[in-house]
């Protein structure tokens, strides 16, 4: 019967198809799904909105400070509240203008996946810690939102899911592909429920958000 190639619209066939992009070619380099590709655009534009806006409400701040965000709806969804904190600015300057520049970099890598782009492992392995880092510091500015700041910026929670989405995936793309080793009975549920991951991290953080502030929000 004709037609037996990628137009028989099977989405198995479709989605092994897509997987074959992965596959390690004779000089050592990996590609990633396209799948993958659109995930690190979407979530590196989302993480670069977040930052750019913030870091246009801190530069009003610095000028006014009795400058109210459009996101300070109330004492818990504070975005002022959060951007006049010390946390704000660990490194010496807003933390914003460090998320313009690396999602920015995610945003470029996501392209040149979609464009067909093939990386060696130590490229893959420099964006899992890349990512990493980025968890690690969205977890320890949760910890700070919380308990320390008592109040939450919706930007930055947009900054935190995209940065969780991201390391996920990639992590699951390198588990994969043999970036990293696993056990086969890793690779294959990477292969299938890797959207459980990110859906279970940003589970436990709503819940410890609800609790946080169970009085307000019942209220």
């Amino acid at each position: 019967m004709a037609g037996t190639g990628v137009r028989d619209g099977v989405p198995g066939q479709r989605h092994r198809l897509d997987r074959s992009r992965e596959t390690e070619t004779g000089d050592g380099r990996i590609g990633a799904s396209r799948a993958l590709g659109w995930l690190l655009v979407v979530t590196g534009a989302a993480g670069g909105l977040a930052g750019w806006v913030i870091t246009l409400d801190k530069f009003h701040l610095l000028e006014d400070p009795g400058f109210k965000p459009g996101c300070s709806l109330n004492p818990v969804v504070s975005c002022g509240s959060i951007m006049k904190s010390e946390q704000a600015s660990v490194f010496g300057f807003p933390n914003p203008m460090l998320g313009l520049v690396t999602y920015g970099m995610v945003v470029a890598i996501g392209a040149a996946l979609l464009a067909g782009a093939r990386y060696r492992p130590w490229f893959w392995l420099g964006l899992n810690a890349g990512t990493l880092f980025g968890v690690g510091f969205c977890t320890w500015l949760m910890h700070q939102s919380l308990y320390e700041i008592n109040a939450l910026c919706l930007w930055c929670c947009l900054a935190w899911t995209a940065t969780i989405v991201m390391f996920w995936y990639v992590t699951s793309h390198n588990v994969r592909t043999g970036v990293l080793p696993a056990p086969a009975g890793l690779r294959g549920f990477c292969a299938e429920f890797t959207f459980a991951l990110p859906l279970l991290h940003l589970g436990i953080i709503g819940m410890l958000i609800l609790t946080r502030w169970w009085d307000f929000w019942t209220s």
